[in-house]
């Protein structure tokens, strides 16, 4: 990596810490830091969403199912489109049309209004563990990217440099920073992916030609996956549309019902099929690039996640790999900061809510910024322990999806609202896909059908909540107090 990519790359750098020194001087209170001022349009919002949804896990993600699968890898994002489409018909106008609504910041309080103050805090608890997961998956995505493409750079060198930049500007620029950061930073992945990285990687190897000579056949195929994979995409992914902590903050951060829905509706269009396909078809073309011994990566057996930014590296020329370089680290910085801000909220209004409701405006957006800085510390240690990008998201996917998403549906959309088994739920539920996990991780069990732990412990969750409704049957939720 030349001088001049050195360059760019830093350019970016300032120019994302320039965002968040901005938006510090316009944060007046906690409404300004976590959601944005509730006045923001449905082209930020939708391009925010889909940014962070597609950032730096499903980037180089993405990059490693298409490398290992081939074109299949796209379905996980059709899943995607499916949640954000089904999100905007069904969830919005129940969000963002209720007036009762109108002051929340966190996904957490709706457990408040509906369940009481013990069932929130839960809530708040479980979306903040797996907010950290998410915030350290991105970060892990940045550092494998930048390793493998910078000469001299480790993986725990890259990994400080990226939590470094990510951690300043949202600590200092709040959800404002997050959303307009984020729209910067799609248009530099979109136009990076289109006019730099497909064609240039694309001519590198071949062109189709090379991909139809050098490929198997089911890596052309949109079959070459397994039901099963299908099956657990759209049980981990299409919940999370409904259980998102920074879904809610951008619902609470649009300007009405009609804004938001137009923004998820974009934000779909532009995961399936724009996204995925690019993604995947770089992921094809770098395992092109390596069997066909363009670059010295140890065969097809290589981390898949690493093949992209390995072709990447090898194909580019001095300035193009700065930009692309960016276009990456944009990805994965829009998905970082607003995974941060999440975890944030969770931490200063649902688990510290009775100490911080006490205090002045000015001290609770201090504070928030303080738990921002001291969240980001721990997401970039927990990414010093792991290694798989796509494994480590989806885990703390699962982990979400399985304790939260029976309690919000009934609460939704159901008159049983029992605090007790919302509660019960929510323990059990996640702590049964946390255990399957690690008995399958372990061999100690097979899964029946080999279906993925979350399935089942979507299923222990929605049997629990109706078993313990039934036991306590007169259970009513208790008055919140904001």
């Amino acid at each position: 990596m030349g001088f001049i990519d050195v360059l760019i790359f830093s350019v970016y750098m300032i120019a994302m810490l320039a965002v968040g020194f901005f938006y510090h001087r316009k944060n007046n209170e906690t409404d300004d830091y976590y959601v944005g001022g509730r006045n923001m349009g449905a082209w930020h919002i939708g391009l925010s969403v889909v940014a962070t949804d597609v950032g730096g896990g499903f980037s180089i993600g993405l990059g490693g199912l298409g490398f290992a699968i081939g074109i299949s890898g796209s379905w996980m994002l059709f899943t995607g489109l499916l949640g954000a489409w089904l999100a905007a018909v069904v969830l919005i106008p129940r969000v963002k049309g209720n007036p009762a609504f109108g002051t929340f910041q966190t996904f957490p309080q709706l457990f408040r209004h509906f369940f009481g103050p013990k069932t929130a805090l839960i809530a708040g608890i479980i979306s903040l563990i797996g907010y950290i997961g998410f915030t350290s998956s991105q970060l892990l995505a940045g550092a494998k990217l930048a390793a493998a493409a910078l000469d001299g750079f480790s993986m725990h060198q890259a990994l400080w440099v990226m939590g470094a930049v990510a951690v300043t500007y949202t600590v200092l620029g709040g959800l404002k920073a997050v959303i307009y950061t984020d729209t910067i930073q799609w248009i530099i992945l979109l136009s990076g992916l289109i006019g730099i990285a497909i064609p240039m990687a694309w001519m590198a190897v071949g062109g189709w030609g090379a991909i139809e000579k050098t490929l198997d056949p089911e890596m052309l195929s949109l079959t070459n996956i397994t039901w099963q994979e299908i099956v657990y995409w759209a049980f981990t992914i299409i919940p999370i549309w409904f259980v998102g902590m920074t879904l809610y903050q951008r619902i609470y951060a649009s300007r009405d019902v009609k804004t938001a829905k137009k923004a998820w509706f974009i934000a779909g269009l532009l995961e399936w099929p724009i996204m995925a396909f690019m993604g995947v078809l770089l992921g094809m073309l770098a395992r092109v690039a390596v069997m066909e011994g363009l670059m010295q990566a140890g065969g097809s057996a290589m981390d898949p996640e690493l093949g992209l930014p390995m072709l990447l590296k090898e194909i580019l020329p001095a300035g193009l790999m700065g930009l692309v370089l960016a276009s990456y680290f944009s990805a994965i910085l829009s998905t970082a900061d607003s995974c941060l801000m999440a975890a944030s909220g969770n931490l200063s209004t649902d688990v510290l809510h009775r100490w911080t409701k006490k205090l002045s405006v000015k001290r609770q957006l201090s504070n928030s910024q303080i738990f921002t800085l001291i969240i980001g510390l721990v997401s970039l240690a927990l990414a010093t322990t792991a290694t798989e990008v796509l494994d480590l998201m989806l885990y703390s996917y699962a982990f979400m999806v399985s304790g939260l998403f029976v309690p919000i549906i009934a609460a939704l959309y159901t008159k049983s609202r029992n605090s007790i088994a919302a509660g019960t739920t929510m323990v059990v539920g996640g702590s049964t896909t946390i255990l399957l996990q690690e008995l399958v991780k372990a061999k100690k069990i097979e899964l029946v059908w080999g279906l993925d732990p979350n399935i089942f412990g979507l299923a222990i969750a929605g049997l629990c909540y109706f078993i313990v409704s039934k036991l306590f049957p007169n259970v009513n939720k208790q008055n919140a107090t904001y």
